[in-house]
């Protein structure tokens, strides 16, 4: 199966999608598997589609948090970070590479 055939099977089980969110599912999915063929199944494409729906809202929420973390941490002086600051930025590492993992598809840094 090929991107734009899989871009149709999801367009068909949810018409509303925009171009945008079509696309994005087509990356995250095909970074998912090895074997695309699989989707041509719709219970197999219903189920990959919701494991990675819960991993990317999983990743966003974590990102949400981070983001807050790090607005805090951004009016500190940056000589004077605590270890619990070190953390905050360690953990940011972390939550950047897990999403970017799920775009690129490859493993993430191991923090």
């Amino acid at each position: 199966m090929k991107c734009h055939e899989l871009a149709r099977r999801i367009e068909e089980l949810q018409p509303e999608a925009t171009s945008r969110d079509v696309a994005r599912l087509c990356l995250l999915l095909s970074n998912s598997t090895e074997e695309l063929d699989a989707f041509a199944d719709t219970r197999q494409l219903k189920n990959a589609w919701r494991a990675m729906s819960l991993k990317l809202q999983a990743a966003t929420d974590q990102h949400a948090a981070m983001t807050s973390e790090l607005e805090e941490l951004a009016s500190s002086d940056p000589r004077k970070f605590s270890p619990e600051q070190i953390w905050v930025l360690i953990r940011a590492i972390k939550v950047q590479s897990q999403i970017l993992q799920l775009y690129v598809g490859e493993a993430a840094i191991d923090v």
